[in-house]
């Protein structure tokens, strides 16, 4: 430091000295060149300071990017070894697995009360509950048709059951997994059901005998006891829950997973979960209609179409008629949202009296 300082020191006293030599003009001028080189040479002692700022400025950003990069690699790290776990709980609790795929206890939508059906716009319906085994309680709602609707206002369990022996159809309807009967897209189809004719009965989702997927098991049961029903309607079906567990979007992350079958399906089936579609048409005497969207995100369409082409030649339906259903994907009816179809109404109404003519004879 004192040595740079010499130099603008003799600087300083040869200006000195200059001036007093000289007057006037010539000694202001003299002074002010002194003072433009004494500024200069102060200026070119402080790039330093700048450059050691900037130094820890960099060294700040490089250690802030080490911190993200090491937090992300422990992110990563943490769900790729989750991803490999997943496969290895699922295989050793086989327990797991069943709760996704009934998936009973999502009660959506929250905040309503199964109670009061006449929240829901439902008005003509009667809530209340059957108990087929000890400690286990179905809720149920029963639907009258729209045309009694004013008889129905106030009226009682009692009048809802003597309502059944009335001349309208009963549809006994059996929603799909997750939710409760009083899933939005489920209420709508109730109205639709009522406006045609219609007595809808629907229970609560407990477990595998309710599942609609599954309607085909029940029906199976009541035609091998020779009291078959007049119809069956599946929505959106597949074959069996090997093929749709397989083509779920859920297990598309895995699909292509060495052992997909020994770590996801095999357990499934091991558990007595069966859902055998394909099988249980081959032994229905009943009208059967399949309604299916070919935008299904969830019951891939070729899985519903599948299934007709298993019964349609089945023996079992020689004297029924079996009717497939698509609905295009530009209608954007996806999986559950085929009541708003405006074609549905008459699709009912045509298949449910020909089965009726069917039946009769």
């Amino acid at each position: 430091m004192r040595k740079r300082l010499e130099p603008v020191a003799l600087e300083r006293e040869r200006c000195a000295a200059s001036g007093s030599s000289s007057s006037g003009a010539a000694a202001a001028a003299l002074d002010a060149d002194c003072r433009l080189k004494q500024n200069l040479r102060l200026a070119g002692k402080g790039p330093a300071e700048p450059r050691r700022a900037a130094d820890a400025g960099m060294q700040r950003a490089l250690g802030r990017r080490k911190g993200l990069w090491f937090r992300l690699r422990k992110i990563l790290l943490f769900v790729l070894g989750l991803y490999f776990a997943i496969p290895f709980l699922i295989k050793l609790c086989p327990g797991i697995q069943a709760k996704l795929i009934f998936l009973n206890f999502v009660r959506v939508p929250y905040f309503i009360d199964l109670k009061k059906p006449q929240d829901q716009g439902l008005n003509h319906t009667c809530n209340y509950y059957l108990q087929p085994e000890e400690d286990v309680t179905i809720g149920v709602w029963h639907t009258v048709p729209t045309v009694w609707w004013k008889n129905a206002q106030g009226k009682d369990q009692m009048w809802y059951e003597d309502a059944l022996a009335s001349s309208h159809p009963i549809i006994l309807y059996l929603h799909g997994n997750a939710g409760t009967r009083g899933g939005d897209h489920r209420v709508e189809l109730y109205k639709v059901l009522s406006s045609l004719g219609y007595h809808v009965v629907t229970f609560d989702y407990r477990g595998v005998f309710f599942l609609l997927r599954v309607a085909t098991n029940l029906v199976r049961r009541l035609c091998e006891r020779e009291t078959p029903p007049d119809a069956l309607i599946l929505e959106s079906p597949f074959t069996n829950i090997r093929e749709e567990a397989k083509s779920h979007p859920f297990s598309a992350i895995y699909r292509y997973f060495p052992g997909f079958d020994w770590f996801f399906l095999d357990p499934i089936t091991s558990s007595g979960i069966k859902f055998a579609n394909d099988e249980n048409v081959k032994h229905i005497s009943c009208s059967l209609l399949i309604l299916h969207a070919e935008d299904d995100p969830v019951v891939p369409f070729q899985l519903g179409r599948k299934l007709y082409n298993i019964a349609a030649p089945s023996r079992s339906f020689r004297d029924f008629k079996v009717q497939f259903i698509p609905f295009h994907s530009d209608l954007g009816y996806r999986h559950k949202y085929i009541y708003k179809s405006p074609e549905l109404p008459r699709i009912l109404r045509e298949f449910l009296g020909r089965a009726e003519r069917e039946r009769q004879h």
